[in-house]
């Protein structure tokens, strides 16, 4: 595949990942009364979202994000290295009830087991071959291994991951109905968290030496 095609192809699915999100009006967040509410990040006042910057300093650039040009630093435990696209990174989302990630995976990689407390989820594969897999509330597994632009969706607060099941490297964007989704990562709540011991030890039924152990791999 030519450069030009690779470019024309990464458009197509992320367009088509913005197209097949839900309404506004059916999205996570609340509607927006105004065109747009571009994210004032320093502001003192907290609400449920953030206060808007006046509009006579609203630029340009507000309403444009790089931050998906470049290849994610996939050298950590995981193999995977997600970029977000939300509005604390990209504050011309506030109040619009959309969001997305670029997720980049090594051979090997997972974007390991977490939820999105705050919005469904609905991805596009690149590059590279990925098991997609979620857990219902009744226990009940869906996964299935995808290629370069299979699709995927994920119910709002469901434990899910993807692991990279191919040879090479892979990619996949991400896009969430809502400008904040938040991510409960599971192994990192669990393990890179002050929960006593003692809890642990009760809920896998295992020793304080081997919670230890665990919680070792997830320390600084």
């Amino acid at each position: 595949m030519s450069a030009m095609a690779s470019l024309l192809f990464h458009l197509l699915c992320c367009l088509t990942v913005f197209w097949l999100l839900p309404l506004p009006s059916h999205s996570a967040d609340p509607d927006p009364l105004q065109d747009f509410c571009v994210a004032n990040l320093s502001a003192s006042i907290s609400v449920n979202g953030f206060p808007c910057k006046p509009a006579s300093e609203v630029t340009s650039d507000d309403f444009f994000f790089d931050g998906f040009t470049q290849e994610g630093n996939t050298t950590n435990a995981f193999a995977s290295f997600l970029t977000p696209g939300n509005v604390l990174s990209f504050p011309g989302l506030n109040t619009l009830g959309i969001s997305m990630n670029r997720v980049d995976f090594a051979p090997g990689g997972i974007n390991p087991p977490h939820s999105h407390p705050r919005a469904s989820e609905v991805g596009v594969v690149i590059e590279g071959k990925l098991l997609v897999g979620f857990v219902t509330t009744n226990n009940v597994y869906y996964s299935k291994v995808l290629t370069a632009g299979h699709m995927f969706t994920i119910p709002r607060g469901l434990v899910h991951f993807q692991l990279n099941v191919g040879d090479g490297k892979a990619l996949a964007y991400t896009a969430f109905n809502s400008h904040l989704p938040g991510a409960a990562i599971v192994p990192l709540n669990l393990f890179a968290s002050s929960i006593p011991n003692e809890v642990l030890t009760k809920t896998f039924q295992v020793d304080a030496e081997l919670i230890n152990t665990i919680k070792s791999k997830f320390r600084p």
